[in-house]
């Protein structure tokens, strides 16, 4: 064989074994399971409540699943449940240990180039939850203090670029996971915790005393997310994006939304009352994937 030809062979055998590697809906037919990530304190979005996964991106895995066995004829799909954490959420699906992951997840266009979003299904911007006994109402306020974040997030990100554009001199700490942040806070060993609001109105909820926190500070920014799932598979794609789409057009993805958002929520019945924003609503009515950059 001449050296071109085998080149030519090399490569496309390469080619053959991306596009395997790819076929999220062959290897879960092949192997009868499919895996989904779940986060441990995202609430509402994907939470522990008794040592099950719940909360609205678990709802949108689960109709999602019903898909997949639709399309695929298997009824008795088994369903693995895989905790994940900000850092390791994205190598988890690229290595295709997990085949989805509907959590609390910025699409933005540096993530794209690693993994794939379906329709974007919540938006939001990082601000500040603070005890209301430290009279912080804004970044200004964190000047030479200890700020708390978490791990492999974008508001990380933000918050170190802003700290470094205005100079506050902050002493960021980074946390694995969200809980672990607001224990931070809980126990004064940083003044703020920085993070997607809509996750800081969930950590209160479950807050042992509610009432010492709140949530402020202006929005740094407005992200969407979406539920991640591996790159250049537009087969899986469709399914994932077509269960959403379904969701929104049939008006269940605004009733999960109430049960989520506007209602008691467990594990401590306490509601979050926070309406659908109307970059969301916008989103209901011309369904996109479109990143933040």
């Amino acid at each position: 064989m001449k050296l071109s030809a085998l080149m030519t062979a090399v490569l496309l055998a390469a080619a053959a074994t991306g596009a395997q590697a790819a076929d999220t809906l062959a290897r879960i037919a092949e192997s009868g399971k499919i895996t989904l990530a779940y986060r441990e304190s995202s609430v509402p979005f994907s939470y522990l409540d008794g040592g099950k996964p719940v909360g609205f991106s678990v709802e949108l895995s689960n109709a999602v699943v019903d898909a997949v066995k639709k399309k695929l004829n298997k009824p008795n799909l088994e369903v693995a449940l895989m905790p994940v954490t900000s850092a390791n959420r994205i190598p988890l699906i690229q290595n295709g240990t997990v085949d989805l992951e509907c959590g609390s997840t910025t699409n933005n266009t540096a993530r794209g180039k690693d993994v794939a979003f379906a329709i974007n299904h919540f938006y939001t911007g990082t601000r500040l939850l603070v005890k209301k006994s430290s009279h912080i109402k804004n970044y200004a306020d964190l000047a030479k203090k200890q700020v708390a974040s978490t791990t492999g997030t974008t508001n990380a990100l933000v918050m170190r670029k802003y700290n470094v554009e205005k100079n506050l001199d902050m002493d960021i700490v980074l946390a694995k996971d969200h809980a672990d942040a607001f224990l931070l806070v809980e126990t004064d060993r940083a003044v703020a915790f920085a993070m997607d609001d809509i996750l800081l109105f969930g950590q209160i909820a479950n807050a042992k005393n509610p009432g010492d926190f709140e949530v402020v500070g202006d929005s740094l920014q407005v992200e969407p997310y979406g539920c991640m799932l591996p790159k250049d598979d537009p087969a899986f794609k469709k399914v994932v994006d077509d269960t959403i789409i379904d969701l929104m057009k049939s008006g269940r993805f605004e009733k999960m939304y109430d049960k989520w958002f506007m209602q008691p929520i467990p594990p401590r019945g306490t509601a979050l009352g926070l309406p659908m924003s109307p970059q969301l609503r916008d989103n209901i009515k011309t369904p996109s994937d479109k990143p933040a950059t």
